[in-house]
């Protein structure tokens, strides 16, 4: 008869959840649901007692098992080994003692259903697989031993009074089940949103991934054909990264490449798709985008990477060539889209680096100032 308002155990480490730190709180996080739960289940038992005017041992056992059972399932579990396996067997005892109730309520349906089957349905809202099932016999068992024991006559008629005292724990429970539910919604929908973002951000970077801005380029293209709404592709790539690499090593390596991420994220405007290509080429879709736009901010792209400087490597000087291309008819795909583009790449490497070349103009705008020193 526990409330179902914790979606927690629902990350047990069967189901690969949470870690063993938390698994070893969850008794913390049941028994105040427990209590809860004993509680309301008391105030209908002892309805059913009322009525059938019950002995006292009965009253007794009702109040071990809304009082003391609680604070036993806590201790035991506190001071168990393993508190996960004791919470577990501490959730068989609940549907047990569900099921011990059973006869010494006389059958009487409305409440033994009820609390049947809300002790069965907390164990499906632990998440933990087959509980439900697995808790199925002792409860069973118990009500079979203590038929036999006491072999109660059958009063399945509830009064009024119980019919009243059944209403709090079902009110209580769908709420509880209501809570939880929405909260697990809300779980489960920021770690979809988390899960996104990391699908979508490259980690060395900051920019999107490739997959992301290559979607973008999709629909910038497709809406250009459908529309002519104007888009520009920029190829970016580190000149002589290789000798980077090689002179200074790898991690020199991804900090310049985490460095020259980051510059072109403050570089393009917010509706802008920066991303990750591979290796040290990056690419940038500019929407809704025209050449000479496009042509000012792959500018400002590289003239921000030539002034660049790594703190621990103040005599590194970084350049960058830039291939700019136009969307246009006789890209079907965006691979002719990327092809147009990395040709214009090349053809400012070809021309001394440290420019842009624009696919269309067949032209490069190379650095009004005078070359960079490279490190060889």
């Amino acid at each position: 008869m526990t409330p179902a308002n914790d979606p927690q155990p629902a990350s047990y480490r069967s189901h690969g959840g949470i870690g063993p730190a938390s698994e070893r709180l969850t008794y913390r996080r049941i028994y105040p649901l427990r209590m809860l739960g004993m509680g309301l289940g008391a105030v209908l038992l002892g309805s059913v007692l009322h009525d059938n005017q019950s002995p006292a041992w009965m009253w007794w056992l009702l109040g071990v098992t809304a009082l003391v059972w609680p604070q036993l399932a806590y201790l035991l579990a506190r001071h168990s080994a393993d508190p996960y396996q004791a919470e577990v067997r501490n959730l068989l005892i609940d549907s047990a003692i569900a099921g011990m109730w059973v006869p010494l309520l006389h059958f009487n349906l409305l409440p033994c259903v009820v609390m049947a089957l809300i002790t069965t349905y907390d164990k499906f809202s632990t998440g933990i697989k087959r509980l439900w099932l697995h808790s199925l016999p002792g409860m069973a068992g118990m009500c079979l031993l203590m038929t036999l024991l006491l072999r109660p006559e059958p009063r399945l008629e509830s009064s009024l009074l119980v019919v009243v005292c059944t209403l709090p724990l079902l009110i209580v429970h769908g709420l509880a089940v209501s809570t939880s539910s929405y909260r697990l919604i809300r779980t489960v929908a920021q770690q979809n949103r988390e899960l996104e973002s990391l699908r979508r951000t490259d980690a060395q970077t900051g920019l999107v991934a490739r997959s992301h801005w290559q979607d973008q380029a999709k629909l910038s293209l497709e809406r250009f054909h459908a529309s002519g709404s104007p888009a520009c592709l920029l190829m970016i790539d580190i000149d002589h990264f290789k000798s980077i690499n090689d002179l200074h090593g790898h991690t020199v390596g991804d900090e310049v490449i985490h460095a020259v991420g980051q510059v072109i994220l403050d570089c393009v405007r917010a509706h802008d798709h920066a991303g990750r290509y591979g290796g040290d080429e990056f690419a940038v879709v500019l929407s809704g985008t025209r050449a000479a736009d496009a042509l000012a901010i792959a500018e400002r792209i590289r003239s921000r990477i030539a002034a660049l400087h790594l703190r621990d490597q103040p005599d590194l000087h970084l350049t960058s060539s830039i291939g700019l291309a136009q969307a246009a008819p006789h890209q079907s795909g965006l691979r002719e889209w990327i092809n147009d583009a990395d040709a214009a790449l090349y053809r400012a490497k070809n021309a001394g680096r440290n420019q842009v070349a624009d696919h269309e103009a067949q032209t490069s705008h190379a650095a009004p100032t005078a070359p960079v020193v490279q490190t060889h």
